[in-house]
């Protein structure tokens, strides 16, 4: 049987590991070991981050929704209870660019009973 070199697989496998782990700080961008693990941890909070961005735009869109309300008078669970009782389906994302986009439009919704 011939023989085979592997080499370039090696190669190839540390050079695209290397390339991912490009930006970090010192050995880490250039020793594979060191970048292998680098980017085990890397990967892992890149994943629960990801989860964490959702859980902190909605508490931005709470917070402005909230802002813009209180300059209208009512609170922001009384804003909600009314939206719920009206039937006006609208989700947070949208009503806090009404509320900071169109204010005026915005005092309409929260008018609204």
């Amino acid at each position: 049987m011939t023989r085979v070199k592997r080499g370039s697989t090696a190669n190839a496998r540390r050079k695209r590991l290397l390339k991912q782990a490009k930006g970090f700080k010192w050995g880490r961008k250039t020793k594979f070991r060191a970048a292998k693990e680098a980017l085990l941890h890397a990967w892992t909070f890149q994943f629960a981050d990801r989860k964490k961005k959702k859980r902190t735009m909605r508490r931005l869109w709470t917070v402005r929704v909230g802002a813009a309300a209180r300059d209208n008078g009512v609170s922001y669970s009384k804003l909600i209870a009314q939206l719920k009782a009206a039937h006006i389906e609208i989700d947070r994302k949208v009503l806090s660019v009404i509320a900071a986009k169109h204010p005026d439009i915005f005092a309409q919704i929260v008018a609204t009973k």
